[in-house]
């Protein structure tokens, strides 16, 4: 590569990256630019000679993720590092150690674990519907990732799911297994499992493997579960040459069996670890930072974050655009509210693709759907299917390959322009709402990626570049407000945020009963928080009846002299907060 990979990086970032030996912990606050320090710490062992790119590994938790982390090595001139999530990389290894070890090929990967499962209970006369299945399938994956027996597991988390009493569900788990064991299969979780499994017990897999990758990065390394931390153990071995980077405030997979202790204890694990801490956010306006500290104040690895703009500037909170609360009747009320403020929001020149909505459980998008579209105001739920496979966006990029065969009569974006055309795309808009909506804004943003390219594109490297960016899940922005999940949103941002339902019963959730599931509540509310770059809306509905709420004990700890109390009049509630 050519320059200096640790231009531009602050005192904390370039600590960070010229430690190239060793145990390493990097505490990374939202914000704080760890992706910029894992890839830029590469490119600087790369660089000087200390690493050389097929013999690093860097693992993350998402193949969004690991694409991004590919492409920011690929523009800072270093290819070659195996960017991976943990799945990707032991199904790589299971694969190509298989044939070796058991001396035939390796077994496929269950394609729906669901699906499989519902055929293991028809076979054992149990008539189970969809949603149980799936919640099986997630006590299953729990099960395996902290590395439990179905016995263990039994005697660990004794439960009855959807009707399923212990002995019921511990027989469906092994009637799984053994559908899996005859048809040769694995899921996920059997491919670490496999892993490790060849790992320990073949001394010639590990010395390969070993003597592959020398350098490990780990991201998201809050999230390690006790399997994902085995499998690392048995990559790295006896050597030294470990990165981790984390954050224990944006712990919120522990229901899948994430282990922030991985990260917390990371020092007692490795004595002579160095340890650098990056709080210095350069995301957020100072004033939603102060509602983030205010929440997780005195949390176990918490960071405090000082905010970028505030160094510079020297200004206090009060300067920018305070964080507000809203309290509404009912749902529908929130969500009318929503939309309003949204639309006063659009109204002002901010870009739909700069707001988005969040919330704890998928039930909460529907009123909000149903508010925004009634305002005329496109929305996108995400979570759904990927950008590039949407059968509109497939059937694009087969028709601009076709086109690139023969010679261009117009200039290339014209060009792009007829194509998208030709498949039914339009100059103006449907209305917002139903699938034509979704449709055009598809198409909208190739033509955007189009208009964006390069002066000497040619619709050949423009097929190929959307290409690469399927394989990276580089997705385009829609120009739509956002909905999302607080699980969803986590890795993202956007200038303007909104949180709803921030009440007893839905955040946090009504099963969050003990201590270290309300904390685990808390930090998906940090998260959803620091989301926020400018400004930062929380609100939350009564209901009525039977089903009135209470003001969630998160906005309570945040405090009053940090949020301002939002006016709602306009929604037909002109009642004040409590």
């Amino acid at each position: 590569m050519s320059g200096d990979a640790l231009a531009g990086l602050d005192e904390a970032q370039r600590e960070a990256a010229s430690i190239l030996r060793g145990p390493v912990c990097v505490l990374a606050g939202a914000g704080t630019g760890k992706t910029r320090v894992i890839t830029h710490r590469i490119a600087h062992g790369v660089d000087t000679g200390a690493y050389s790119p097929s013999r690093v590994m860097a693992v993350t938790f998402t193949a969004k993720a690991a694409g991004e982390m590919r492409g920011r090595l690929r523009r800072l001139g270093v290819p070659g590092v195996s960017a991976r999530t943990f799945h990707a990389a032991a199904l790589a290894q299971v694969n190509h150690f298989w044939p070796q070890v058991a001396g035939d090929t390796a077994p496929t990967i269950v394609s729906g674990k669901v699906r499989l499962l519902g055929q293991a209970a028809d076979g054992l006369r149990l008539r189970l519907d969809g949603a149980t299945l799936r919640d099986v399938a997630s006590y299953i994956e729990w099960r395996k990732v902290t590395m439990r027996s179905i016995e263990q597991a039994a005697r660990d988390r004794p439960r009855s799911i959807g009707g399923v009493g212990p002995d019921a569900l511990a027989e469906l788990q092994r009637a799984y297994e053994r559908l899996k064991d005859e048809r040769r299969q694995l899921d996920f979780e059997d491919v670490l499992l496999a892993c490790a499994g060849m790992l320990e017990s073949e001394p010639r897999v590990a010395a390969q493997v070993r003597e592959q990758y020398r350098h490990f990065t780990v991201d998201e390394f809050q999230d390690v579960s006790p399997l994902q931390y085995r499998l690392l153990e048995l990559w790295v071995g006896d050597r030294r040459d470990l990165c981790v980077v984390g954050d224990a405030s944006q712990t919120i997979y522990s229901f899948a069996g994430a282990d922030p202790s991985y990260l917390l204890d990371f020092e007692a694990r490795h004595p002579d670890a160095r340890l650098v801490r990056l709080e210095r956010n350069y995301r957020s306006d100072p004033a939603v930072l102060d509602v983030a500290n205010a929440l997780m104040r005195g949390r176990p690895g918490a960071l405090r974050l000082q905010s970028a703009a505030r160094e510079v500037s020297g200004s206090s909170s009060a300067a920018s655009s305070a964080p507000s609360e809203y309290a509404y009747s009912d749902d529908a009320a929130e969500a009318s509210g929503v939309a309003a403020r949204i639309a006063g929001q659009l109204s002002s020149g901010v870009a739909p693709h700069d707001i988005a909505v969040l919330y704890r459980s998928n039930a909460q998008s529907a009123p909000l759907l149903s508010a925004l579209a009634a305002a005329g105001i496109p929305a996108t739920v995400l979570g759904g299917t990927r950008f590039f496979d949407l059968p509109e966006v497939r059937q694009a990029l087969m028709a601009l390959r076709g086109a690139a065969v023969a010679p261009m009569e117009t200039g290339f974006v014209p060009a792009v322009r007829d194509v998208l055309r030709s498949l039914g795309h339009t100059d103006e808009a449907p209305p917002v709402g139903g699938a034509l909506r979704e449709t055009w804004e598809a198409r909208a943003a190739l033509l955007r990626l189009a208009e964006e390219a390069p002066a000497d594109m040619t619709l050949r490297r423009f097929a190929d570049e959307l290409h690469a960016r399927a394989k990276d899940q580089h997705e385009p922005s829609l120009r739509t407000v956002t909905l999302a999940t607080l699980h969803a949103a986590k890795g993202l941002e956007w200038d303007h945020v909104h949180i709803v339902g921030l009440a007893e019963g839905l955040l946090p959730i009504s099963y969050a009963t003990g201590l270290e599931q309300i904390d685990e509540e808390r930090r998906l509310a940090y998260v959803g928080i620091t989301r926020a770059a400018r400004t930062l809306a929380l609100s939350w509905a009564r209901g009525s009846g039977g089903r009135e709420r209470q003001r969630s004990r998160f906005l309570q700890e945040i405090g009053t002299g940090t949020l301002r109390a939002g006016d709602v009049r306009a929604t037909g509630d002109a009642r004040s907060r409590r």
